[in-house]
């Protein structure tokens, strides 16, 4: 089992002191954290793409570059690069570079995204949401696996004749996942295409997405794909404290904050205290807790959906940076040992 962190790079008001963290302060913070993380013996990290006033991070590959000689181990990677809306030439090429300055610790985790930003911004219609991901990633994983492409050109990108592409990276070929974030055709497609699947679960029950792990093993071996050698990750919310009230009292707030400005946009009602609490009980989405807490929940959603990552995103809205990094420390040192132990049993 394989356990990691992921996070956008909030920035604003932390709502329990009132201080304002910048970009510049979050960005700094966030290499801190990444570094403890390596420290620690967490496996990865990822960083989402976003292209709005709330997050820092909209190129993902050189704030990761940033931390790449900062660590010595930790895998660094995109959750998730929007390829939709971006190059998958320019893709490839930066995190082929993350690449060989890391010695082979790069990962693209590519998906169709879940803000829309970033098409007007980078001149693209909502109404090719689909179409621009699938022939995007047809590109990009023709590019990861040869050093000189011949491409024929389709609607949304253009001819190539022939040309090398640069760096290659470290180990010949970079790991590219699929994320997903409850869609039955995209969960499909990873498994059709031959790509590690990432599924993001941020609410209602965990153990309701067994079908889409049972789908991906169904596409997987209906392609003659090799699903051994094929990785599942179960990517989540939660948080870490000493004891379970320290752990919903920090990530509460926050946590509430970023979804409730969410949902004003996407029509959601407000969240309360009630609603979390039930969230972070065993069936749950949200893996709040004390380091057993979390232990036992983790490996009671093991047992249902068998995936082989675990990756949680604690910097959900503004925390205080040492009770991350507090947090992060715990999950490195008595969560994920005690996993790994018990599944060893």
């Amino acid at each position: 089992m394989e356990f990691g962190l992921y996070t956008f790079g909030d920035v604003g008001r932390d709502p329990h002191t009132g201080h304002v963290v910048t970009a510049s302060e979050r960005l700094r913070n966030l290499v801190e954290e990444i570094a403890l993380a390596d420290d620690a013996g967490l496996d990865v990290f990822g960083l989402g793409e976003h292209h709005r006033p709330d997050y820092a991070v909209s190129a993902p590959a050189v704030a990761l570059a940033a931390a790449a000689l900062r660590t010595r181990r930790i895998r660094l990677a995109s959750a998730v690069t929007v390829l939709s809306s971006d190059d998958p030439i320019r893709v490839f090429q930066q995190f082929a570079t993350l690449d060989n300055l890391t010695e082979g610790r790069a990962e693209i985790i590519a998906g169709r995204g879940s803000f829309i930003e970033s098409f007007p911004l980078f001149g693209h219609d909502l109404d090719d949401y689909d179409s621009l991901f699938a022939e995007k990633l047809a590109l990009l994983m023709q590019l990861n696996d040869a050093e000189r492409i011949t491409w024929p050109g389709t609607r949304h990108t253009p001819a190539i004749e022939d040309r090398g592409v640069y760096p290659r990276p470290f180990n010949g070929t970079l790991p590219i996942w699929i994320a997903v974030g409850g869609t039955p055709q995209s969960v499909a497609r990873a498994g059709m295409l031959g790509l590690p699947l990432a599924v993001a679960v941020i609410g209602g029950e965990p153990a309701r997405f067994k079908p889409l792990f049972q789908l991906y093993d169904r596409a997987v071996g209906q392609e003659g794909h090799d699903r051994s050698r094929l990785k599942t990750s179960l990517n989540v919310h939660g948080f870490v404290g000493e004891t379970s009230q320290e752990a919903a009292d920090t990530f509460y707030l926050p946590q509430a904050e970023v979804m409730d400005r969410i949902g004003r946009e996407r029509g959601w009602g407000p969240t309360n205290r009630a609603q979390f609490d039930i969230g972070r009980g065993p069936k749950g989405a949200l893996f709040v807790g004390s380091p057993a807490e979390v232990t036992d929940k983790i490996l009671a959603m093991h047992e249902v959906l068998g995936f082989d990552r675990f990756v949680i995103q604690m910097a959900i809205g503004v925390i205080e940076h040492r009770k991350l990094m507090k947090a992060i420390e715990l999950f490195a040192t008595r969560v994920a040992p005690e996993v790994r132990k018990a599944l060893g049993r």
